[in-house]
């Protein structure tokens, strides 16, 4: 499990504010550099140019994404929502690719996935659930209560209903958080199982080991990789989608 531990590359538990370590992480670092990934790519796309090469071509593309599907789930209103959906969306597809990236190669380095931990993903969650509230609060002031109280829901059940309307909005945050958090771990913990048996099968004292036990577990490590990158396209896009539909419930009170 080593590929998720948190150290710190340089200061000391003598850096501290308020009791908390505010030495600089591995998980910053990675941090960083998905955001000035981020930057660089859109950097590159927005020349504005007639005819767009295929670069912007590529940035165009990401945003005409986003902003379509923020138009099926919201509706015309969606478009002012675009830039905090497509900043998840990106965030959470180069931090998931980045995290597959074979920096291990490198003696002494390999790749971190930020989001693998549950802080990073739940302070991603908190910011989608809270604009939601916001936004439903601010639009509907206490009329977006009325959210809980489906359209049709018979009399004799409207002291059933609204709980449970309540509980499953409320969930909201811990289900997109830990979606993702989860997706991401399993699936590397999984490729270093198989890394551990084409690793060993190697090393082993025994010459039968290695076709039995190391080819058909690197093999089947090429797959899960294959299967891992899509994850974390699919990851990226869950989250992107479940985050606009609840602002359509904020927005539209369906």
């Amino acid at each position: 499990m080593h590929q998720f531990m948190i150290e710190p590359l340089f200061g000391t538990d003598h850096w501290q504010i308020g009791g908390y370590n505010i030495a600089f992480t591995n998980s910053s670092l990675f941090m960083i550099l998905v955001l000035a990934t981020i930057w660089v790519f859109m950097l590159g796309g927005m020349k504005r140019e007639l005819v767009p090469g295929r670069w912007q071509a590529m940035v165009e593309g990401v945003n005409g994404f986003v902003n379509n599907m923020m138009a099926t789930s919201v509706g015309p209103e969606g478009k002012k929502y675009v830039p905090l959906v497509f900043s998840l969306f990106m965030f959470i597809l180069v931090a998931n690719f980045m995290g597959m990236m074979p920096f291990g190669i490198v003696p002494g380095g390999h790749a971190f996935t930020v989001t693998s931990h549950l802080t990073v993903t739940a302070v991603l969650a908190v910011l989608s659930f809270g604009t939601v509230l916001v936004v439903g609060l601010w639009k509907h002031k206490l009329h977006f209560f009325s959210l809980f109280v489906p359209h049709g829901t018979p009399w004799w059940l409207m002291w059933l209903i609204p709980f449970i309307e309540l509980f499953s909005f409320m969930i909201r945050p811990f289900s997109l958080a830990l979606r993702l958090f989860v997706a991401m771990t399993a699936g590397h913990v999984l490729m270093k199982v198989l890394a551990g048996f084409v690793i060993n099968g190697l090393n082993a004292d025994a010459a039968w080991v290695a076709p039995v036990v190391s080819l058909p577990a690197f093999v089947l490590m090429i797959g899960i990789t294959m299967l891992e990158l899509l994850v974390c396209a699919i990851q990226a896009y869950v989250f992107a989608l479940l985050t606009s539909l609840y602002i359509n419930d904020a927005v539209n009170l369906h």
